[in-house]
């Protein structure tokens, strides 16, 4: 709690605005029931209209005041809460964004989802609309405690006779409302997490009728969220008619000594009324505080999980002293260089690879052999458990990250479009590229063509994910993109595996002029896109067990040789 209080805290002004007008709010609402016991007592009972209207003049300049401080201390209080949770939705964005690739293996994309929207908007809730009630009411509370003892001691102790049986139920629900409450983040979360892999993967669902199979799934994980939520409401509807019980007995003690000292000549009927009135203004605030207290075990569920994912230390950070990288000639050394996912199983085991500044290394095996991972591992995106990676003699943690980034254009085998148009997409790779640099690219992978072929152009939207291209066009663009930027380290990672063969030979006709003075990794499986590397890296079970040129490595009759040969053998 304290730690969201420190949203709050920044913007003081209107704290301390917020502040004033809640102690005016509690003050206009304490004076109204002493009031009534003084016309009671002191005008009614003589007959004194004068005196009486006095009183009514005074109630309506209080009420004017309360009505005017209530809409400071709510809009303040809104106005700080929505912007608290507009700080932590963009605090929370930009840390997702820092954290390493290994957080994102073990994280489902719906939770994460889930942390930014619901469990912030819980938090606003909270903060909006409870804390306003919150400090209202301990103001109000402390207010109507004073008044009622100087009004009358043993009214008052009858009243506080019923405290500490509250204090004791919300002792006993407190813990297992945290846990419901936590349990209901949880599977709001699963919720999330099944909606967004059944958009995502809709043609999947679709292409092998697995509809109902999704539904089902969908199904289970809404019926645990339901139920879920139905045992944090089951608790709380135990708690309030607790609450309400307890309330009632103070009530029904209050009224029996009032009797007692009223047949006894020690109190005024004036002072009774003002009394029961308070006695009713006492237990709002503290039934009031209940729902909060419900409300807060709600929320804290909330914030912990929040705080989890702002605590969590990006596992690749740059190094104290680190250097930027300006420009690079490309020179490329593994030294021994031993990684796994799981330290306790390599995937890579001693690699040793040497790329000279615009050269072209091709790494070539079967699927799972480790290819990917020296990209992962150049891009440090990871880092290898043993050995060391350079750039132009520069270890790559002794570098930034964003400007070892910067140094390289990269094209995947699944291409990503961000939603947009085509030119924003090509953008991506350099913000301030002009219109005709994009044109170029886009020529060179060719590409040009078609984009004019549309009614929009290059101002064409691409949907999300690129929907609206096909496969190849988006991977073509994705090229685009990543040579915008003239990158001296390029990295194709099957970049060509999703392009059709026409659209391939066009690809490689522009690869002979994009990788020439340009160092390149390039990964594989169609051997034919690799025959003009000037060094090929054959990769098994995380080892290498060949390097050469094609011609080379077919005279050796290895693993490159037996692979080219049956991936040809049909030819």
């Amino acid at each position: 709690m304290a730690r969201l209080l420190s949203y709050l805290l920044k913007y003081k002004r209107r704290f301390i605005v917020t502040v004033v007008a809640v102690v005016a709010v509690s003050l206009t609402g304490l004076l109204p029931p002493y009031l009534l016991g003084v016309a009671v007592d002191s005008y009614m009972a003589n007959g004194d209209l004068t005196g009486l209207t006095f009183i009514s003049v005074i109630l309506v300049g209080i009420y004017l005041v309360n009505w005017v401080s209530n809409y400071q201390r709510t809009y303040q209080m809104s106005w700080m809460g929505q912007n608290m949770v507009n700080e932590m939705r963009t605090q929370l964005f930009s840390h997702l964004q820092e954290l390493s690739f290994s957080f994102y293996d073990r994280s489902e994309a719906g939770e994460l989802i889930s942390r930014v929207t619901n469990d912030t908007d819980t938090l606003s809730e909270v903060f909006v609309q409870g804390v306003v009630t919150l400090i209202s009411d301990v103001f109000t509370l402390i207010g109507i405690v004073a008044i009622m003892l100087w009004l009358s001691v043993p009214l008052s102790l009858a009243a506080f006779s019923v405290i500490p049986l509250l204090l004791l139920l919300l002792f006993v629900f407190q813990s297992r409302l945290r846990r419901a409450y936590r349990a209901t983040r949880k599977k709001i979360a699963v919720v999330t997490s099944r909606f967004e892999e059944s958009i995502s993967g809709m043609r999947e669902i679709q292409s092998f009728a697995r509809e109902q199979d999704a539904m089902k799934d969908f199904r289970q994980a809404n019926v645990e969220n339901l139920q879920a939520n139905v045992q944090a409401g089951k608790l709380f509807a135990l708690l309030m008619p607790a609450v309400q019980i307890v309330v009632a007995i103070g009530t029904c003690a209050v009224l029996w000594f009032s009797g007692m000292l009223v047949i006894g000549g020690g109190i005024t009927v004036g002072i009774i009324i003002a009394f029961l009135l308070y006695i009713t203004k006492f237990f709002g605030p503290i039934v009031n505080l209940t729902i909060f207290y419900n409300t807060v075990q709600s929320a804290m569920a909330a914030a912990e999980r929040i705080f989890i994912t702002l605590d969590t230390k990006p596992e690749i950070v740059d190094a104290p002293e680190a250097i930027e990288f300006s420009h690079v000639k490309g020179e490329i050394v593994f030294s021994h260089v031993t990684f796994g996912y799981n330290p306790a199983r390599p995937v890579l085991e001693d690699i040793d690879i040497h790329v000279e500044p615009g050269k072209t290394l091709a790494l070539v095996g079967p699927t799972g052999a480790g290819k990917s991972t020296i990209v992962k591992l150049l891009s440090r995106f990871y880092e290898p458990q043993k050995g060391t990676i350079t750039v132009d003699d520069h270890n790559i943690r002794e570098v930034t990250l964003n400007s070892l980034h910067k140094q390289m254009g990269v094209v995947l085998q699944e291409p990503f479009l961000f939603s947009g148009t085509i030119v924003e997409n090509i953008k991506y790779g350099k913000f301030d590229a002009s219109d005709d640099e994009v044109e170029q690219v886009a020529k060179t992978v060719g590409i040009h063509e078609f984009i004019n072929s549309l009614s929009q152009g290059y101002e064409t939207d691409v949907g999300e994910r690129g929907v609206r291209l096909s496969v190849g066009q988006r991977q073509l663009v994705s090229f685009a993109r990543a040579l915008l930027g003239n990158p001296p380290i390029l990295i194709l990672d099957e970049a060509t595996s999703s392009i059709d063969p026409y659209t391939e030979l066009k690809i490689k006709k522009a690869l002979t002029v994009l990788l020439k003075n340009r160092t390149s990794l390039v990964i594989a499986h169609r051997l034919s896109t690799v025959r003009n590397a000037d060094n090929i890296v054959v990769i098994n079970e995380g080892k290498i067990v060949e390097e050469g040129n094609h011609t080379e490595l077919m005279k050796k009759k290895g693993m490159y040789h037996r692979l080219y040969k049956k991936q040809f053998k049909d030819t």
